[in-house]
């Protein structure tokens, strides 16, 4: 009528399952926290990268024709932020809420004069554009000679028959408080990768 109780045997582990079991404890321990402080590594690196850039190197992608052969349609660029521009670099400013980008001819206090065939002076010396395939007087309606005003620059796209830039009063000459930077480097496509000049 009386069930015997029977003892349960309880067995230990060995020394040898014991130190097992910690090292494994250890490594999880250990792997978690390298988990941990990579994906905290990257987070920072991607915010960093985020946050330059947004601020010093923002990527554009080129749309229309009016700076081919240079930049083509679509092709992807790196922008540097900078109001400092020199002769001959590729302008990025902001007009009506656009970004535009043309190449920077004139500079303030540079004398600008173009002949009906197209051939740009600047300073009365006709300058050297090896960028430029087709040399056209394009759409014009301001006088020359158009003399650049203090902290202005005198724009043109590389495809003058088709860009609308300085030569248009539309656009005119570009204040210096509308610059965002310089086109310097293009990423897209592949096998153009490299310096814009």
């Amino acid at each position: 009528m009386f069930k015997k109780k029977t003892k349960k045997k309880i067995t230990l582990p060995t020394a040898r399952q014991i130190e097992s079991e910690i090292l494994r404890e250890k490594y999880n321990r250990k792997y978690k926290q390298v988990l941990k402080s990579t994906v905290y590594s990257l987070i920072v690196v991607a915010a960093v990268a985020v946050l330059i850039a947004t601020l010093a190197f923002p990527v554009l992608q080129i749309s229309g024709s009016s700076m081919e052969p240079t930049l083509n349609d679509e092709e992807i660029v790196v922008l540097l932020k900078t109001a400092n521009m020199k002769k001959g670099e590729l302008c990025c400013f902001s007009y009506q809420n656009k970004l535009l980008i043309k190449r920077v001819v004139g500079l303030p206090g540079d004398k600008i004069n173009i002949d009906t065939n197209g051939n740009v002076y600047v300073n009365d010396e006709l300058i050297d554009e090896p960028y430029i395939t087709d040399r056209a007087f394009g759409e014009c309606d301001i006088t020359f000679p158009c003399y650049v005003t203090d902290n202005h620059y005198f724009v043109l796209g590389d495809h003058r028959s088709t860009s609308i830039d300085s030569r248009s009063s539309a656009i005119g000459l570009v204040s210096e408080e509308f610059i965002v930077g310089k086109i310097f480097f293009r990423i897209w496509p592949f096998e153009s990768i490299g310096l814009v000049d």
